[in-house]
């Protein structure tokens, strides 16, 4: 590794992409391209740094495959940045286990690093934790060592446990602050924000009021029966009964709860459940029907009681009933909230992370945009969407689906 070269990557490790472009701004050689490519990416011109790295690792020859995966690693790490998590993330387990097989474990912990950040994002929680648990902090630069403790505050904060999160979050403080790079203390501050701020609502009979992530962890803890219409499940205590393949269930035991104590009206559950507003008999039998459904499911945690106006929630041992709600509800929410950590995101992207068709995900953007809610930006193959106004609140910390199945 000649001087320029060598200065040049300590430049960019400690944060400082102009510096770098000074030294090999002029080259065309594969080393300085993909440092060329790498500054490119932290100045924000994500496109450019794409055609950098690929050229530098064209130019690199056979018997580079260690420099040639650490371009794959980059251009992976910018498809990330890009919310383009499909195809182009392909790469990045061989590159890893090149680097690994090739003595570079510095490098090949940052690869698996980003494969559990990418995890993270499309709510393979699991997978995510697994991932981030085989990597040894110690040995990761200290730039991408920020970055494993976000990750580890991120999958702590979708868990709902409060604790580890917040010791996550200190310790990326700290690697941030060692490093002195501003802009990853900036995205420690913000992930201390989404810690603080109001995740869900909570909602009874007289009252409805924004919650944090601490109180949401208290209530799931607590003596009451819990119906979380944030994943679709009934909860008290430990016991959990999951309803997200059951929506009209869920949606009986939702109305039921926001009456309780008192009982909800058999035209209520009706509406609710079938969005039926003129019922004729056959919705009315059906409603008997999933009633009785209802109480099978629910029977570990609560009975359905049959009033003169229509049915009340007996809970067996809880003290009270509440329900847990996201921030906002409304057509096409769970595509909002993936968008309003403000970052660009791809039709394809957010299809992988809510686990439907790339149709269905077209279709609410559309509709999105017609609303005024979702910008477009770009065209084609570069088409991004980005929220129009991103929420003062973290709304897919407790989104349903994939984030729970990991």
């Amino acid at each position: 590794m000649d001087s320029l070269i060598g200065a040049a990557a300590h430049a960019l490790a400690a944060g400082d992409p102009l510096a770098a472009l000074k030294r090999v701004a002029l080259r065309d050689d594969p080393p300085a391209l993909a440092l060329r490519g790498i500054a490119m990416a932290q100045l924000g011109d994500l496109a450019r740094a794409k055609i950098l790295l690929r050229a530098a690792a064209r130019g690199f020859g056979p018997g580079e495959a260690t420099a040639r995966a650490r371009c794959q690693v980059a251009e992976a790490e910018i498809a990330l940045v890009s919310r383009d998590l499909g195809t182009h993330m392909e790469t990045l387990g061989t590159a890893r286990a090149t680097l690994d097989a090739q003595g570079d474990h510095a490098n090949a912990a940052h690869a698996a690093y980003l494969e559990a950040r990418r995890l993270l994002l499309i709510g393979r929680i699991d997978q995510a934790e697994q991932r981030l648990g085989k990597i040894d902090p110690a040995i990761l630069p200290l730039a991408s060592r920020t970055g494993y403790w976000l990750v580890g505050a991120g999958i702590a904060m979708r868990r709902i446990r409060i604790g580890p999160a917040r010791e996550a979050i200190a310790r990326a403080g700290r690697a941030a602050a060692e490093a002195g790079i501003p802009a990853l203390a900036a995205e420690v501050r913000a992930a201390s924000r989404s810690l603080e701020a109001p995740a869900a609502r909570l909602i009874t009979r007289d009252d409805t009021r924004l919650v944090g992530l601490g109180e949401v962890e208290a209530l799931i803890g607590s003596n009451i029966l819990l119906i979380d219409a944030c994943r679709n499940a009934v909860r008290a205590g430990a016991a959990v009964v999951p309803l997200a393949s059951r929506p009209v269930l869920f949606a009986l035991v939702r109305a039921l709860a926001e009456a309780w104590p008192g009982d909800a009206s058999r035209p209520a559950l009706l509406e609710r459940a079938f969005r039926a507003r003129d019922a004729d008999e056959s919705h009315r039998a059906r409603l008997r029907v999933e009633i009785g459904r209802l109480r099978t499911a629910l029977r570990p945690l609560a009975k359905v009681a049959a009033t003169r106006n229509g049915f009340v929630l007996v809970p067996n041992r809880a003290a009270r009933v509440v329900v847990l709600a996201p921030p906002v509800e409304g057509p096409h929410d769970a595509v909002l909230a993936l968008l309003a950590d403000g970052e660009s995101w791809s039709s394809s992207a957010l299809a992988l992370a809510l686990d439907v068709s790339a149709r269905s995900v077209q279709r609410a953007l559309e509709a999105l945009a017609a609303a005024g809610k979702v910008d477009r930006v770009g065209r084609g193959r570069a088409c991004r969407w980005m929220a129009a106004n991103v929420p003062g609140f973290p709304t897919s910390l407790l989104l349903p689906g994939p984030l729970l199945r990991g």
